[in-house]
C-alpha cells in the first residue's frame, strides 16, 4: 500500500492530519518565498517583491508553532522549525538587502 498517496488513500486519520499540516506549512512557505521574489508567482508566471506579505506568512506560521507547542509529533515539530529558520534567514537577507538600496525600506 501507499501509505504517501497526497489524496489521502490508504492513509490511517493520524497520517491524513499530518499530511494537512505539512501541506499548510508548505502552502505558507511558498507565500513567503514569493513574497521575498525567490519564487515564481504561479497566476503571472513572474518573480514578484512583497515583504509585507511574505512576513505575514511566516507571522501566520509562527503563530502555528505557538499554538501547536506541545502537540506536534517530532517530525512535524522538526519540519515547521525547519520551515521556519529559512524563512527568517531569507526573509533577514532580503531586510539586508533593502537596507542597502538607495530609497528602500519595504516591510
Amino acid at each position: 500500500m501507499d501509505k504517501t498517496n497526497y489524496n489521502g488513500d490508504n492513509l490511517s486519520e493520524d497520517e491524513q492530519q499530518q499530511l494537512l499540516f505539512m501541506m499548510l506549512v508548505q502552502q505558507h512557505q511558498q507565500i513567503a518565498m514569493m513574497g521575498m521574489g525567490k519564487l515564481e508567482n504561479p497566476q503571472t508566471g513572474s518573480t514578484e517583491r512583497d515583504l509585507k506579505s511574505a512576513k505575514f506568512a511566516i507571522d501566520t506560521l509562527l503563530m502555528l508553532e505557538e499554538f501547536t507547542e506541545g502537540n506536534l509529533p517530532d517530525q512535524l515539530k522538526s519540519y515547521l522549525t525547519e520551515t521556519l529558520n529559512n524563512l527568517r534567514m531569507n526573509y533577514a537577507d532580503e531586510k539586508e538587502k533593502d537596507s542597502e538600496e538607495p530609497g528602500g525600506q519595504e516591510e
